[in-house]
């Protein structure tokens, strides 16, 4: 009797194919949706409108990742302190939540491509003349957080600062003329043009930096990862971004 023949009676060799452990994106294809950790807080990102309906930008885009992998997207609301840690726990297969991009969180993370890029913009009102760069900020009053980033860059380039307690209050001391510039937010000025269209501002300038956002998601799911990067690059091909980004800020806001 051959060796084959013997090792198969006792039991000590098996003739059936080997069994190949499903992916991530397997995973979510035979659960049918993708799990999304969002804040559902921070409008105009995630939020809720008067309906209690969860909307915004990024969970529009996580409506179209979903569409384009083929299945439905399902939101989990947490708050921000442990959105990005539910990864670990597998509350959810990804954030969509404004998670910028920075080396400390791929050193834990994978990051799909950036899906959304945020500048610091100048600011000014919409008859300034005078302010038409960063550089001509030098011995202007501008609004500002005292401690943020924005502020500190105003200083850089010579401007006084008036302290405020942040973006609304320091557009508004740019419109009544109690301050002549703000630096911002690009992406937070976008979305006050689109909830007040006639509110007499401007953006004058933008810095060449931009920080980008992305998807997250554990490490060690390549074929998720690429399935979300190919459905983002599909739906700026197809202008469901630029549609998405229209109706949020009126403004291309993609990196």
């Amino acid at each position: 009797m051959k060796l084959t023949t013997l090792l198969l009676a006792a039991g000590m060799l098996s003739l059936a194919a080997p069994a190949f452990a499903q992916n991530a994106l397997d995973d979510v294809k035979a659960a049918g949706v993708l799990r999304i950790g969002t804040e559902g807080t921070y409008a105009p990102f995630t939020f809720h409108d008067a309906s209690g309906a969860l909307v915004g930008f990024d969970v529009e885009i996580g409506r179209a990742i979903a569409e384009h992998i083929g299945v439905q997207p399902e939101f989990v609301e947490g708050p921000w302190d442990g959105l990005i840690a539910g990864i670990d726990a597998n509350r959810y297969d990804v954030v969509i939540n404004q998670v910028g991009i920075n080396e400390e969180r791929q050193a834990k993370y994978d990051f799909s491509e950036p899906y959304i890029a945020s500048k610091a913009a100048l600011i000014v009102k919409d008859d300034n003349t005078d302010i038409t760069s960063f550089e001509s900020l030098a011995g202007k009053k501008s609004a500002q957080s005292l401690t943020s980033n924005f502020g500190k860059l105003a200083e850089s380039f010579g401007a006084e600062l008036v302290g405020t307690e942040g973006f609304d209050q320091s557009i508004a001391l740019v419109i009544q003329g109690r301050a002549d510039a703000t630096i911002n937010d690009s992406l937070s000025f976008y979305d006050f043009k689109t909830q007040q269209p006639d509110a007499p501002v401007k953006v004058v300038a933008t810095a060449e930096d931009a920080d980008f956002s992305g998807v997250i998601l554990a490490k060690g799911k390549p074929e998720l990862l690429a399935a979300i990067n190919e459905a983002l690059e599909a739906i700026k091909a197809d202008g469901t971004y630029a549609e998405i980004s229209q109706k949020y800020f009126g403004e291309d806001v993609s990196p």
